[in-house]
């Protein structure tokens, strides 16, 4: 059994934040796979054993379950040293961080889930709010990144896997072109794409059971705009 074990779906990016910084980190890890769609992490039996918060993901080590992507991703960084922010940027770590779980991650992950996921169609002025919280919060990480290679500097750090998590879903599932709408964004995940052991979403964790890709409305709608 591997030391780290990755209670997690394919199509969730909070889950692949934490089995991209894994597979980077060269960390002994596997993926397991959870019924998320037919409601496996709403029972009380996976609450008690997994995470009284009913979420993934959840990383499995020496007998204890830890939840938050986010707060995965800083005690990984602090255990192993790989990854992490120096003292000085503490404060810049926390600031994006929480910026990631309010904003960013949080208007695209519910623009994408709405668009693609749900088994009817999402109420037009709903989605519109929601992407237009989306390319707000987007707009303000492109201009971050207009003069500089990650969020930090010049080197990649847990900000980096936070903030990336949902970017490399296809544009199918999204709805957003990056390249053509944030190009530095774009080339931001690029570069991380050229780290060992980077892999895309589903192939890093071909594990779980997501909520049904309703794949036809999302093309159907990704032609309409």
């Amino acid at each position: 059994m591997a030391r780290y074990r990755l209670h997690c779906v394919g199509a969730s990016g909070n889950s692949f934040k934490v089995a991209l910084f894994l597979n980077c980190a060269g960390l002994d890890w596997e993926p397991v796979g959870v019924d998320f769609a037919g409601g496996e992490t709403r029972t009380s039996d996976w609450r008690a054993a997994a995470n009284v918060m009913g979420e993934i993901p959840v990383l499995e080590v020496d007998g204890r379950h830890m939840s938050q992507s986010g707060a995965i991703l800083m005690w990984l960084a602090e255990t192993h040293g790989v990854f992490a922010p120096t003292r000085q940027e503490t404060f810049e770590t926390m600031r994006w961080l929480l910026f990631d779980n309010h904003k960013f991650t949080s208007s695209f992950a519910q623009h994408r889930f709405q668009r693609c996921f749900v088994p009817e169609p999402c109420h037009p002025a709903v989605l519109a709010y929601l992407r237009a919280r989306t390319e707000s919060a987007f707009s303000i990480v492109e201009r971050h990144l207009s003069d500089r290679r990650f969020m930090l500097g010049d080197r990649p750090t847990i900000i980096d896997f936070s903030l990336l998590g949902y970017l490399y879903y296809p544009a199918e599932e999204t709805g957003f072109d990056l390249a053509a709408a944030f190009p530095a964004i774009d080339d931001w995940r690029r570069r991380v794409t050229e780290l060992p052991g980077w892999k895309p979403p589903y192939e890093m964790m071909p594990a779980g059971n997501s909520s049904p890709l309703h794949l036809n409305r999302c093309e159907a709608e990704s032609a309409g705009r």
